[in-house]
């Protein structure tokens, strides 16, 4: 699994935190900045990510700032990209396995390093899982193309 990464200053930290994590686990990943907490525009790293996922270079993605609000609206202005902000396990599983969500949002005002870790993993471990759910996903993805022309 490949795994796209970014983050605006807000999230900057949380960011390296799970890059770190990743390298533990084995996870190739690549971050698309920023590079320290210095200010700058979550819009530019969430369509980032998103694009590198919509591309198919990256399997998933993770993105944070500050709530994890902004640069998730950001990633989900990139058609394809399903983009779910998340601070408890809970969502995070069912992001993946009734949404299908391809990118993670967490908030590192929001959601502590420990319990960021443990959204991440189980967020990674989860698959979608199909059946009506997919029907459910299907639908979304007609919304987006009728609101794309």
């Amino acid at each position: 699994m490949k795994i796209a990464i970014g983050s605006d200053h807000g999230g900057y930290n949380l960011k390296e935190a799970i890059k770190k994590h990743l390298e533990e686990k084995g996870i190739e990943y690549k971050d698309f900045g920023t590079n320290s907490t210095e200010s700058v525009d979550y819009p530019e790293f969430g369509e980032k990510v998103a694009q590198a996922v919509k591309s198919g270079e990256f399997d998933r993605g993770i993105v944070c700032c500050g709530t994890g609000i902004g640069i998730s609206i950001s990633a989900n202005k990139v058609p394809g990209i399903r983009c779910a902000v998340v601070s408890d396990t809970f969502s995070a599983e069912m992001s993946r396995l009734h949404n299908d969500a391809n990118i993670l949002a967490l908030g590192e005002r929001v959601v502590g390093k420990g319990l960021a870790l443990k959204i991440v993993d189980v967020w990674l471990e989860a698959e979608f899982e199909g059946g009506r759910h997919e029907r459910r996903v299907n639908k979304i993805k007609e919304i987006e193309a009728k609101y794309s022309k």
